[in-house]
């Protein structure tokens, strides 16, 4: 399955609809298919109205790891990261050697001199963003990467930091629950000092009319942190 066969739409079959339990089987990949609101900053050439590449593009893969790295530097917000991450992984669906050469390079800023948290959110938010972005019949260079474990990492050296905490939520939106609960918590706390995080809080889930990211990540989990 390549990128652009992804369906982001909420499932329409009588059997899915009665096995949907979270807001992720009704709406597809949550780090793929719903984009991240980031302001005035930087990122990726986009050019397309909605989720994925619209086909017009014009941007060089070739460039990608490069201009991927570029933008990711120490004064970019993890807002921003993630939205350019969505960004590059949707390009990167378009050459398997330039997926692999991103996420090495990622992974070499994420291993080499000192611990910093930004180079292992950004290795570990690819890796995911990857698991759920490049196509079934494609070569994923992050099979087998445990992205999560890298953004708490990221987190725990960062601090408080409630955008990272978001991605953490939508990274655990299938679980460990408890885990992804607290993210959560974490992230809508965190908002009240951080209106560009607010706006993403209130935005639509992946077109959902009536539902905001931050009511379907509450949503997503029950008493005890358990799964609804």
């Amino acid at each position: 399955m390549k990128i652009g066969e992804l369906v982001c739409g909420r499932t329409t079959t009588v059997v899915a609809v009665l096995l949907v339990v979270t807001a992720v089987a009704q709406a597809g990949p949550p780090l793929i298919c719903h984009t991240i609101k980031i302001g005035q900053a930087k990122s990726l050439p986009w050019v397309s109205h909605s989720w994925n590449l619209s086909g017009r593009e014009t941007y060089d893969i070739k460039n990608l790891t490069r201009d991927t790295l570029e933008l990711l530097h120490a004064k970019m917000p993890v807002l921003a990261r993630m939205e350019t991450l969505r960004r590059a992984t949707l390009y990167a669906g378009k050459g398997p050697e330039v997926a692999k050469e991103l996420l090495t390079k990622l992974h070499a800023r994420a291993t080499t001199g000192n611990p910093d948290a930004l180079a292992f959110f950004d290795f570990g938010y690819l890796a995911e963003t990857f698991k759920q972005g490049l196509g079934k019949g494609q070569p994923n260079p992050a099979a087998g990467v445990d992205g999560y474990e890298w953004v708490k990492k990221a987190i725990g050296l960062r601090g408080q930091d409630p955008e990272m905490e978001l991605a953490a939520a939508l990274i655990t939106l299938k679980g460990p629950e408890s885990q992804h609960q607290e993210h959560v918590e974490n992230a809508i706390a965190g908002a009240k000092a951080d209106p560009l995080l607010a706006q993403n809080l209130a935005a639509r889930f992946m077109g959902h009319r009536d539902e905001t990211v931050s009511q379907m990540l509450a949503r997503s989990t029950g008493p005890g942190g358990q799964s609804k």
